[in-house]
């Protein structure tokens, strides 16, 4: 029977069935991200009629942790009966894949869903949902389970008051037979719905916290003008933004873009309000646009000027140095990869946002020509500096330094060299080194021991970096090259690097230059998870002869009440990873069978980008704002 295989063996599976079978084709995973979709996929229904002109109002509410509603003054889903399938519209949207009013282009002309599947996708993920429509003075609700009716729609009027109101309103609870957590965050959720409400300066957007009590309204007047201010929290910003917008063919062009005294680039791109975090074919002409203006700029600059001055060709990297800009692009059919749509794939998108950006920019460079010098000066000293890294590349290259083939002396590297199975640690201190180097399991462990905290690179050019000695151990070791055009991520040496640092100030400190390094110049490792940070404890509680290792304030506190005799227990509390003998830090913090890793990941870059530029970058007065604001969250403070 097992080698049979005919007509009988082919199953169709029914209804939603299919959305169970396979989530993750629908929602990209099952962790956070994909829990986080739901919630995505509802409120870009209502950011659809948004952008239709027929709703002003959007209200989130984290009702209980794993319980959430989104409410909108829409045109609320159609309740009258469906003349193909002899349902209602309503029943249809939930719980038939691929049927929406978006296809046609008629009800909704530009539209983020387009597929007829974010809805009904929701549903068959939840334990629980429930719709409430408000059309025609009358109220219709319909609940389901796991994405299927609970019985017929009902229908009630609505007060006299609430009469003319129009709108839906969803409430559901993602199932725990789906889902290893249920639990909302809403810092993730409060990211998107401040995208949107940047993308959409006449809409109002509040998201309420039910369980605590706190309500943020997020409406944006000036657009994604306001966008460029939040995102540039700490940093200086060169001039004010410069803003293009304008329509070819039906697709519609937005565009805000400034300098700031960063070395990085931060370009975040939608289309239809959706957030394309891979780019695609806009993003493609919107980069075009910028360096052949630019470089166009410099001839001129050059023909017009009495002296000959030798200048260097700008690069795209030249001149995107220091940029913050946002790119929006609203049009029909959109071709998307995949139903998470993260890179825009228009072929004709590329000409259209390049010959509109290009003009734009022309014509404010006309109008504003000191702005045109600063970022001429900008790009100009950016190129200078790229050339001096070339040449200092050649000639550490010459002398095997940055070379993957041969490994800074400060490495202790593993004996096997399959990256699958090796992971390098990155310590600081030569104490913390020492006891790391013995304490590992030299098959498939590599240590990198720094002497004291690498340079900010959010403060610094590529020459300086290039020319900082513990950067450059850590580029040897990781073996993928460095910087734009010799950055290769196939060249990565260790499936995992863990970057291992004492439980302190410092150690925080220490962490957040080397998470600042990864993310701005090596983000791809950090996108392909494999980047890590170390647990280390903080006590070994010793009762007898037996020794506990605890790793943080509560779990002691814990200990201590189931103890029988707490007042027996001996407490130590390790200040750095170098009071470890080798075999205490093997056994707690790199032992895979007992260790606790906590893996990085970058759930929004843009919002990413907008912290690292707080915490690293030369504005005190956002970080002062930010220490303030989080004070309460801190865990470790050394006084």
């Amino acid at each position: 029977m097992a080698d049979r295989y005919d007509a009988s063996q082919i199953q169709v599976l029914k209804g939603l069935e299919g959305v169970r079978r396979r989530p993750a084709m629908y929602i990209g995973d099952l962790g956070m991200r994909g829990l986080h979709h739901l919630v995505v996929e509802i409120l870009d229904n209502s950011i659809d009629e948004a952008m239709a002109g027929v709703c002003r109002n959007i209200t989130i509410t984290l009702l209980e942790s794993n319980k959430i509603c989104i409410e909108d003054d829409g045109r609320g889903i159609p309740p009258d009966k469906h003349p193909e399938l002899g349902i209602s519209g309503l029943e249809v949207v939930m719980t038939v894949l691929h049927a929406g009013a978006k296809f046609s282009g008629k009800t909704y002309a530009i539209s983020g869903g387009l597929h007829g599947v974010g809805s009904s996708v929701v549903n068959a993920l939840s334990e629980w949902l429930e719709v409430e429509v408000r059309r025609d003075g009358k109220i219709y609700r319909q609940s389901y389970k796991q994405g299927l009716s609970q019985g017929q729609m009902q229908i009630t009027d609505a007060p006299k008051s609430q009469a003319g109101k129009t709108g839906t309103k969803t409430t559901f609870i993602p199932d725990p037979e789906i889902f290893k957590r249920t639990d909302f965050n809403l810092d993730i959720i409060t990211t998107r719905v401040r995208e949107v409400a940047y993308l959409n300066p006449e809409l109002s957007i509040k998201l309420v916290d039910a369980i605590k009590g706190t309500e943020q309204v997020f409406c944006f007047k000036r657009g994604i003008v306001d966008f460029l201010a939040y995102l540039d929290q700490g940093r200086t910003r060169f001039h004010k933004p410069l803003y293009v917008k304008d329509s070819r063919n039906g697709i519609e062009v937005e565009v805000a873009v400034e300098y700031t005294d960063g070395f990085s680039e931060n370009i975040v791109t939608f289309v239809n309000t959706i957030n394309t975090h891979e780019g695609g074919t806009h993003l493609v002409g919107f980069k075009s646009a910028l360096t052949k203006t630019l470089n166009e700029a410099v001839r001129k600059s050059k023909a017009n000027s009495n002296k000959a001055k030798k200048t260097l060709d700008l690069t795209g990297e030249d001149v995107r140095e220091g940029l913050t800009a946002v790119l929006s692009v609203r049009m029909r059919n959109p071709q998307f990869e995949g139903q998470t749509k993260t890179k825009l794939g228009n072929s004709e998108v590329r000409g259209i946002v390049e010959s509109i950006m290009g003009e734009g920019l022309s014509r404010h460079f006309d109008e504003q020509p000191r702005i045109l010098n600063l970022i001429l000066q900008k790009a100009t000293a950016a190129a200078r500096s790229r050339e001096a890294a070339r040449k200092a590349r050649d000639i550490e290259r010459k002398k095997s330094l940055l070379s993957s083939e041969t490994l800074p002396g400060k490495l202790a590297d593993c004996s096997s060299d399959n990256p699958e199975e090796c992971e390098l640690f990155i310590v600081e201190g030569n104490s913390a080194g020492g006891s790391a180097k013995q304490g590992r399991d030299r098959l498939f462990q590599a240590v990198l021991a720094l002497r004291g905290k690498i340079l900010n690179v959010e403060k610094s050019g590529l020459n300086k970096i290039l020319a900082n000695k513990e950067i450059k151990a850590i580029i040897s070791s990781v073996g993928t090259g460095f910087g734009d055009d010799s950055f290769d991520p196939s060249r990565v040496r260790y499936s995992k690097i863990v970057i291992m640092a004492d439980a302190d100030v410092d150690g925080s400190h220490i962490r957040t230059l080397l998470l600042t390094l990864f993310y701005r110049y090596m983000r791809e490792l950090i996108e392909n998870g494999m980047i890590y940070i170390a647990q280390p404890p903080l006590y070994r509680v010793k009762k007898g002869k037996k020794a506990t290792y605890l790793f943080s304030e509560e779990e002691l506190e814990e200990f201590r009440k189931s103890a029988s005799h707490p007042e027996r227990l001996e407490v130590q509390r390790f200040k750095g990873l170098g009071e470890m003998n080798p075999d205490q830090l093997w056994e707690t913090t790199m032992n895979p069978e007992k260790r606790i890793l906590k893996k990085v990941s970058v759930a929004d870059a843009a919002e990413a980008h907008r912290v690292f530029s707080v915490l690293m970058g030369s504005e005190v007065e956002p970080r002062r704002e930010f220490i303030e604001a989080n004070a309460q969250f801190v865990e470790n403070l050394d006084i």
